[in-house]
């Protein structure tokens, strides 16, 4: 794995990254990066027309893949708070999504420390164990200060 922190919005990485974020189950996307994925892809539309097909809706954790970006979904509903073990299992699902769709290269914010508040002394070391030995591009995107 080459992981690396760029100072970039993740909204205007190049072509070519898959964008990965979390979500709740309920798909509200009402903030943060999820609502600029949604604004920019219609994503709560195409997840919840998905969660409808789904019996008792979209399952958490998980990790659902609609075009060129990876939900990871973290926690039931939007003003719940992932763990990390939620995290650690939808970045678990997300691995075997890499594999099968032969990913290469992935663009995510410090995932689950925005909003939800997760620590990244705990989520860095835990995306290392889960991906170091693929072969794939992680980009971290932080903005400016």
């Amino acid at each position: 794995m080459y992981f690396h922190i760029e100072t970039i919005n993740l909204m205007t990485v190049p072509q070519g990254y898959t964008l990965v974020h979390c979500i709740s189950a309920d798909c509200a996307l009402g903030a943060g990066v999820a609502k600029q994925i949604d604004e920019a892809y219609d994503m709560r539309a195409t997840l919840k027309k998905g969660a409808e097909q789904i019996k008792g809706g979209i399952p958490w954790p998980s990790c659902v893949g609609v075009s060129n970006v990876m939900n990871l979904v973290t926690k039931e509903k939007c003003y719940h708070k992932p763990t990390l073990d939620s995290l650690r299992e939808a970045l678990t699902q997300m691995r075997k999504a890499v594999e099968t769709y032969n990913v290469k290269r992935i663009a995510m914010p410090k995932i689950g420390c925005g909003l939800d508040r997760l620590d990244w002394e705990d989520v860095e070391p835990m995306i290392h164990e889960i991906f170091d030995d693929l072969d794939i591009e992680i980009m971290v995107c932080v903005l400016p200060d």
